[in-house]
C-alpha cells in the first residue's frame, strides 16, 4: 500500500477545530464531494479537515469512517462490514480503497490493525501491532489505546542518540499538533499523559541532564519499554508511519540489528542455562533414586 494515499501523519493527529484548519473550505468541484448530505455530515462529526483531507473525498471519508471505528472500539464491538459501508454512504463503490486509507491511520496513530474476524458474516475486530503486552493500562480517560503515541516518543528518543532533550520531546509533538497545555481531540492534556501514563508506569524515564545549570531535562526509554519492545519493532513502526522502511535509516537500523543480535544472545543463554539446571535437576534425582 502506498503510503501517499492516505492522509499525512500530521492530519490524522491533527485536532479537529485547530488553528490549522482555520478558513480551510472544502472545493466544490470534486465530483459530487461536496452535496448537500455531506455537508452536513462532515459538519456534524468531528473528523479532522486539513487541506490536503479537503482536497480528496477519500480521505475525509478515510477519517470519518475512523471516528467510526474508535466509537466501536471503546465499545469493544465488532464491526459488520455493513455498517462499515454505511458509514462511507455514497462512496460504496470506494470502499474498499477508504478501508485501506482508515485502517492506516488507526494502525499509525492507535497501532491497531483491522482484522476480519468472522469471514461468514464479514465482522472485524481490532488486534493490537504493537509490542507492548501491558498496552491494556496504556488508555487515557477517553479509553482510546495510546500506545502508538509512546512508539512514536521512543522512536524520536531513539533517533536523537537514545535521549532525548525535552524542547527536542515537545518540538516532535507539536509537528503532530500536539501541544502542551492545550487539550488534544484524542490524547487529552499531553503533558497529563506523559507523566502519568508513561513516565509512571515506567516506559519512559525523565530526568535533569547531568551537569545542566539552569537544569535541564530529558527522556530515556524506561525499563519496561526496554522490556517490552525493541528498537527494531520501535524503528518498524516509525518506518511505516512516515511510509518508508527501516533500511531507509542506515544507521539506525544498522543499531536496531545489534540490539535484536544482543537479545538472540541472552534469550539463548538464557535457556542453555534452564537446560543445564533441569538436565543437573534430573540427574540429581536419578543418584537420589539409585541409592534408595
Amino acid at each position: 500500500m502506498a503510503a501517499t494515499r492516505t492522509p499525512p501523519l500530521t492530519s490524522a493527529w491533527e485536532p479537529p477545530g485547530s488553528s490549522r484548519d482555520a478558513g480551510v473550505s472544502c472545493p466544490g468541484s470534486e465530483e459530487g464531494a461536496q452535496s448537500q448530505d455531506e455537508k452536513s455530515e462532515s459538519s456534524s462529526q468531528a473528523a479532522p479537515c486539513t487541506h490536503r483531507i479537503c482536497r480528496d473525498p477519500l480521505n475525509r471519508k478515510a477519517a470519518t469512517l475512523v471516528l467510526f471505528m474508535l466509537e466501536k472500539y471503546k465499545m469493544t464491538d465488532s464491526i459488520p462490514q455493513a455498517a462499515l459501508l454505511k458509514t462511507v454512504n455514497k462512496y460504496e463503490k470506494h470502499f474498499p480503497e477508504i478501508l485501506s486509507r482508515a485502517s492506516e491511520i488507526m494502525e499509525v496513530v492507535f497501532g491497531l490493525e483491522l482484522k476480519e474476524v468472522d469471514p461468514s458474516s464479514h465482522s472485524y475486530a481490532f488486534i493490537s501491532k504493537l509490542a507492548l503486552p501491558s498496552e491494556g493500562g496504556l488508555s487515557d480517560e477517553s479509553g482510546l489505546p495510546t500506545s502508538g503515541l509512546l512508539m512514536l516518543l521512543l522512536g524520536e528518543i531513539f533517533t536523537k542518540g537514545n535521549r532525548a532533550t525535552e524542547e527536542e520531546i515537545w518540538e516532535f509533538l507539536n509537528a503532530l499538533g500536539v501541544y502542551a497545555g492545550r487539550s488534544h481531540s484524542i490524547f487529552g492534556e499531553p503533558r497529563r499523559l506523559i507523566s502519568k501514563y508513561f513516565v509512571q508506569q515506567k516506559y519512559l524515564t525523565y530526568r535533569q541532564v547531568r551537569h545542566s545549570d539552569p537544569p535541564r531535562y530529558e527522556f530515556l526509554w524506561g525499563p519496561r519499554a526496554h522490556a517490552e519492545t525493541s528498537k527494531m519493532k520501535v524503528l518498524e513502526f516509525v518506518a511505516k508511519s512516515t511510509g518508508t522502511v527501516p533500511s531507509a535509516f542506515p544507521d539506525l537500523y544498522k543499531e536496531a540489528l545489534k540490539d535484536e543480535e544482543e537479545r538472540a544472545a541472552v534469550r539463548a543463554a538464557a535457556r542453555a542455562a534452564a537446560v543445564a539446571e533441569g538436565r543437573a535437576h534430573y540427574r540429581a534425582q536419578a543418584r537420589s533414586s539409585s541409592h534408595m
